[in-house]
C-alpha cells in the first residue's frame, strides 16, 4: 500500500475540488487538493482521511478556525499540520479566517 500525504490550498476562484497526485518512489503519493472554501475543505478533508491520509498540511490561506475544522472533520484519522500566515501577504495582509471564515 503507498503511503498518501496531502498538501491543501485554497482559492476562492476555485468552484469545485481539484486533486493532483504525484507519485513519490514507489510507494508514496503526494495529494494536491485545491478548494475554495473552508466547507469544501471539511469535506475533502474527511474523504482523504477515508483514504488513508497519513497527514494533511493546510496551506497559509486557512487562518485557525479553518484549521480546527479540518482538524474535526478528519477525526482523529491523520495529523493535520499548518503553515501559518497571521497576515496572509495574498490576501492584501488578512488572515484566511478574515478571507474565508464567513
Amino acid at each position: 500500500m503507498k503511503r498518501k500525504i496531502c498538501f491543501m490550498f485554497i482559492n476562492g476562484e476555485i468552484d469545485a475540488p481539484q486533486r493532483t497526485i504525484m507519485e513519490v518512489g514507489e510507494n508514496g503519493e503526494m495529494i494536491l487538493v485545491g478548494v475554495g472554501s473552508y466547507a469544501s475543505a471539511v469535506e475533502e478533508a474527511a474523504k482523504l482521511a477515508e483514504e488513508g491520509v497519513v497527514a494533511l498540511e493546510l496551506c497559509g490561506g486557512f487562518g485557525t478556525m479553518g484549521h480546527a475544522k479540518v482538524t474535526e472533520a478528519v477525526a482523529g484519522k491523520c495529523p493535520v499540520g499548518v503553515i501559518r500566515f497571521d497576515n496572509h501577504p495574498g490576501y492584501d495582509g488578512m488572515s484566511g479566517d478574515e478571507k474565508w471564515g464567513k
